[in-house]
């Protein structure tokens, strides 16, 4: 047996080398890191845009929800919940709703970018007191990138004679080049959402949502699960994304490659784009958007083509060639009319989508490239100006007047 007084001595020599030298199993972890998407957040225009739009509250309020949640369960909840809302600010606020806080323009899309990284750094670097596994961490972020992109509020009535019109978007990209950049296909999301249009035909109500300019999302099929529940229930649909200075474009083939253009993580791909079933992949989809009908109406200041130009290596070649009129036989793609990035990938993924769910012939959808969004003349370092905003709401009325044909003439 041990005396009372050593086992006291030899208590007290435990503490002692208790708090000299901790054991691995009860040192803290390393707190995840952020994006590179993320720590471009830090920057001056990005914290400019979210204080001059009042979104620099949202992150914060997820922060305190994070803080508050006693287990995975509320965590994902609170999660939910400030995404969901964080969308429908976005619109809200693109479309006149609620008090015009700040001094940014309505139409801007980049509160929305700004505000989700913000959150998705937040998720990221939270360090529960209950522990989190790197699942559930997983589970949180991609809860919270489908709640604030409108891709879990899509909601079309019920009933008969209403054309059913769904529209995607991206976020800012090329943003090491101009931390300013806007996307207009993103604005024109927010702007549209849940918007009716009349045609000639009766009424259209317009479902939209919003993707990430990522690689890795593409390949883990994040196009796919958030189109392939309403694809059916569509009578039109179209991917939008900013492409060639001063012209619209309805990109009639898409191409089956990556080529390699860093995304917003400033990480590249290339190769040929991957999906399920790769044994009947095709190397060319194409539009079925009433394109001669578009390119024919009058719809705004900017011209409107019909893009038919591929890249392709044809049958028996080596090398890629530009194909004017389209792909030839057998040949292997190297670039849809919409080149060989995310746009064109959005574009291929989604119109394969409609293939294989049996519905090229009834379902009318296809790609539609903005003019590039520009700055007025000589602004370099100001994150809006006047003419800015005019080229933004112009390209968002000539979309929405380019749906109004392509449901009239569908």
């Amino acid at each position: 047996m041990i005396s009372p007084s050593v086992r006291l001595g030899l208590l007290g020599l435990a503490l002692l080398t208790g708090f000299a030298t901790p054991t691995a199993a009860s040192a803290a972890p390393a707190a995840p890191s952020p994006t590179v998407e993320e720590r471009r957040l830090d920057r001056a225009a990005p914290q400019e845009i979210l204080r001059r739009s009042g979104f620099d509250a949202l992150a914060p309020r997820l922060a305190r929800a994070l803080d508050s949640a006693r287990s995975y369960g509320q965590a994902r909840r609170a999660v939910t919940r400030e995404g969901s809302r964080l969308w429908q600010h976005a619109v809200d606020r693109a479309q006149g709703r609620g008090p015009a806080v700040g001094t940014l323009s309505r139409d801007d899309d980049r509160p929305l970018y700004w505000a989700r990284l913000g959150m998705t750094r937040e998720v990221r670097t939270w360090q529960p007191a209950f522990g989190l596994a790197d699942g559930q961490r997983a589970g949180l972020l991609d809860e919270l990138e489908r709640t604030s992109r409108g891709q879990s509020a899509i909601r079309y009535p019920h009933g008969e004679g209403l054309k059913r019109i769904l529209l995607t978007g991206f976020d800012p990209f090329t943003l090491d080049r101009d931390i300013r950049i806007s996307n207009p296909s993103g604005a024109t999301a927010l702007a549209l959402d849940g918007t009716v249009i009349e045609t000639a035909h009766g009424p259209a109500r317009i479902e939209t949502a919003v993707f990430p300019v990522r690689w890795q999302d593409f390949t883990e099929g994040t196009v796919e699960r958030a189109l392939r529940p309403y694809l059916p229930k569509a009578d039109l649909f179209t991917t939008v994304s900013q492409g060639r200075i001063g012209r619209f474009d309805i990109e009639r083939t898409n191409g089956a490659w990556r080529g390699g253009f860093a995304d917003n993580d400033t990480i590249g791909r290339t190769g040929t784009v991957p999906v399920a079933d790769p044994a009947s992949q095709p190397q060319w989809t194409t539009t079925t958007l009433p394109h001669a009908a578009i390119v024919a109406a009058s719809t705004g200041r900017f011209p409107v083509y019909d893009n038919t130009s591929v890249t392709e290596i044809p049958a028996g070649a080596s090398q890629p060639v530009v194909r004017p009129d389209g792909p030839t036989p057998g040949s292997t793609a190297r670039a849809g009319g919409g080149g060989d990035y995310l746009s064109n990938e959005i574009a291929y993924r989604a119109t394969l989508l409609r293939d294989r769910l049996g519905l090229h012939d009834t379902l009318p959808g296809g790609h539609v490239h903005t003019p590039v969004l520009q700055f007025g003349a000589g602004n370099t370092t100001e994150i809006t100006d006047p003419e800015f905003v005019r080229n933004r709401l112009d390209i968002i009325a000539q979309v929405r007047a380019i749906l109004k044909v392509a449901a009239e003439a569908s």
